[in-house]
């Protein structure tokens, strides 16, 4: 009755009071030990779209930067001699039509004159033979004309996939050869790409959860593929993330990468007091003990015991 009393004259006082929870046993967790590294983003796949005929370069239609997609046009490749080629089969399918429509005449005097039996059935052959002659040469001139078409149509620099034009080696005027690179298309995707020491390579586990900190918020990825040789003294890695920033192919990303595993003490972070720049704990007798602590790497609302408690050890939590 006394306890009610002094609650309804003093209820501030009461309201106050912390209310605590059973005392907390403070034993060793493990967690993943993480090591800092720096990421590039890249491309899944760096294709270069190259000029498929020489010439002179036409027409530049791309810059670094821009977006395409499958089957654009980048550049545009002119070779005159191609344009005098067609130029000249034209004149010699039209010379040859004049030459076929001659042989045909002649050919139909040859028949009139075989039927009225002046001529011979061997100038009759002959006369059809000649015809046939020219309907072939006809023919292969078209065709070395199509060819010659097909090459100038191939003056067209075309996108290779979609994606994002990393770089464009060429210029305006410029004359270049076949197979030379006129554009690198970064396409298939982005992921990050890591370089880690060594000594940490045993600690690489496929399909691991990476944080990462890019365009000033944090996520998280998967550690996609580990590869197996080891160049400078440094392991190659593959890290996928969902939304990576694509804007700078080769931007550096921070990463917090697990290497190994450790023991550590872990305790709420409510159950840590801060005065005068110190930190303190109340144990499970009322005392108050200095501590030193960290962050919790991965473990929200924990904070980590450096040294001050011991395992086994009794405190208080709010």
């Amino acid at each position: 009755m006394r306890l009610s009393l002094l609650t309804a004259l003093f209820p501030a006082l009461f309201a106050a009071a912390p209310m605590l929870a059973d005392p907390l046993t403070v034993a060793p967790v493990t967690i993943a030990e993480m090591k800092p590294v720096f990421g590039t983003v890249e491309a899944r796949d760096t294709i270069p779209a190259r000029a498929r005929i020489g010439g002179t370069l036409t027409e530049l239609l791309i810059s670094e930067g821009d977006r395409v997609e499958a089957g654009d046009r980048l550049a545009v490749v002119r070779d005159d001699k191609i344009a005098f080629q067609i130029s000249a089969y034209d004149a010699r399918l039209q010379a040859l039509a004049s030459q076929l429509t001659e042989a045909g005449a002649e050919l139909a005097r040859g028949e009139s004159l075989t039927e009225r039996g002046v001529a011979s059935a061997q100038r009759l052959d002959q006369l059809r033979t000649a015809v046939e002659v020219i309907r072939g040469q006809i023919a292969a001139t078209e065709a070395e004309r199509a060819i010659a078409v097909q090459q100038q149509a191939e003056g067209e620099v075309l996108a290779p996939g979609p994606g994002l034009v990393l770089s464009v080696p060429v210029t305006a005027g410029a004359v270049i050869m076949p197979g030379e690179t006129v554009a690198v298309v970064g396409g298939g995707g982005f992921f990050l790409r890591l370089s880690v020491p060594e000594r940490h390579a045993p600690a690489l586990a496929e399909g691991a959860q990476i944080r990462i900190v890019a365009a000033g918020r944090e996520s998280e990825g998967r550690l996609a593929k580990v590869y197996p040789q080891i160049a400078g003294g440094r392991v190659q890695a593959d890290v996928e993330v969902a939304d990576l920033p694509d804007a700078f192919v080769g931007a550096r990303v921070a990463v917090l990468l697990p290497v190994g595993e450790r023991q550590a003490l872990l305790v709420p972070a409510a159950a840590v007091i801060t005065r005068a720049g110190v930190d303190f704990v109340t144990m499970a007798d009322g005392t108050q003990r200095a501590v030193v602590t960290a962050p919790a790497p991965g473990e929200d609302g924990m904070a980590e015991i450096l040294t001050g408690l011991a395992a086994g050890e009794r405190i208080e939590v709010p």
